[in-house]
């Protein structure tokens, strides 16, 4: 990737435009490997994740349900007994059977809506967050609060150890939301897709890697995929643990041993479905070159859509395309 940066300043005021080309991208290799016991560590991981009792709760949001669509904060037992994952369920009114799709989150400490838009169209969805906590809270001050303190560096927490690196419980948080997708009465008990961008771009790859149940996945600008890209002087993803800011404090060899469990690349290698990928040239929290690191490494069949001009986010036109992707895979037409 080539990029040119341009800065002005104009009446006191400084503006800042960047455009980036690519050669021969899809040529990019990743800098990291994959563990001799990869596959045997997340199996293990997913055979005591089920002897959690899921424990599923499930409350009515009455002011969210549309004529359509029932709308329900849902919380469930995830990773060690005590530990909950929530999210916002939405579930068409209409008798029948469904398609689901998980929706996995960007990073951060938030609120969630729901996907209304993909239930009214026939699709089950479920909007999870990472962390713990309701999803549902009125006051952003808590959110707010959290990403200020205890989490605000959550994607280091415990980087030296894989056991007990934050990311584990997510990554089984993202199977055992698929559980409880399975296990609903209103679901066809075939079609499953995933789906995410930046953070969750990385849950949606881990997620259709390790859960055999998934059919379909989508993923915008994936997260921490080729971590350590900044060790092979070129970029690495987000949340960029060994450039030259953190370097100092990170990039021991316990941290980085770690971050090859959970780069992206390594379970991008293992993923056996059709797949949507989306990405611009201009991103810099999650950089092409490590979007192409994961996506060069996938045999399944794939399709990208490049935004050249696009950044850390997308555009409405991409929106629409993906959603239209998954609703053509999901809902199955009936001669």
């Amino acid at each position: 990737m080539l990029r040119c940066i341009v800065t002005t300043v104009i009446d006191g005021k400084k503006y800042r435009g960047l455009a980036t080309a690519a050669f021969d991208p899809y040529e990019i290799q990743p800098t990291t490997d994959m563990p001799n016991d990869f596959e045997a560590f997340w199996n293990k991981a997913m055979e005591q994740n089920k002897k959690i009792p899921m424990d599923a709760k499930l409350t009515l949001l009455p002011e969210r349900c549309t004529e359509k669509t029932n709308v329900y904060q849902l919380n469930i037992q995830n990773f060690r007994n005590g530990s909950r994952i929530y999210g916002i369920l939405c579930v068409p009114k209409a008798p029948g059977k469904y398609p689901a799709l998980l929706e996995t989150p960007g990073a951060g400490i938030r609120s969630y809506p729901g996907d209304i838009e993909l239930a009214e169209k026939g699709i089950i969805t479920l909007q999870i967050g990472i962390h713990g906590i309701p999803v549902i809270l009125p006051d952003n001050s808590v959110y707010y609060g959290l990403a200020a303190s205890g989490l605000s560096d959550y994607p280091f927490i415990n980087l030296d150890n894989r056991d007990k690196y934050y990311y584990k419980r997510v990554y089984m948080g993202c199977i055992r939301a698929n559980d409880y997708l399975c296990s609903m009465p209103e679901f066809d008990g075939t079609n499953l897709a995933v789906y995410g961008g930046s953070q969750g771009g990385l849950l949606s790859i881990v997620t259709a890697a390790l859960d055999k149940r998934v059919k379909y996945m989508a993923a915008q600008y994936p997260a921490m995929s080729d971590l350590t890209g900044y060790l092979h002087n070129r970029a690495g993803g987000w949340p960029h643990m060994f450039n030259k800011n953190n370097a100092a404090a990170y990039a021991t060899p316990e941290k980085i041993a770690t971050s090859k469990y959970f780069d992206a690349v390594n379970f991008a290698r293992l993923i056996a479905i059709p797949g949507f990928y989306s990405w611009g040239y201009n991103d810099e929290t999650c950089p092409p070159t490590t979007a192409f690191s994961a996506y060069n490494v996938i045999t399944a069949p794939k399709e990208l859509w490049i935004t050249q001009e696009a950044g850390h986010w997308m555009f409405p036109e991409t929106h629409i395309k993906i959603n239209n992707w998954l609703v053509n895979k999901l809902i199955v037409k009936k001669e």
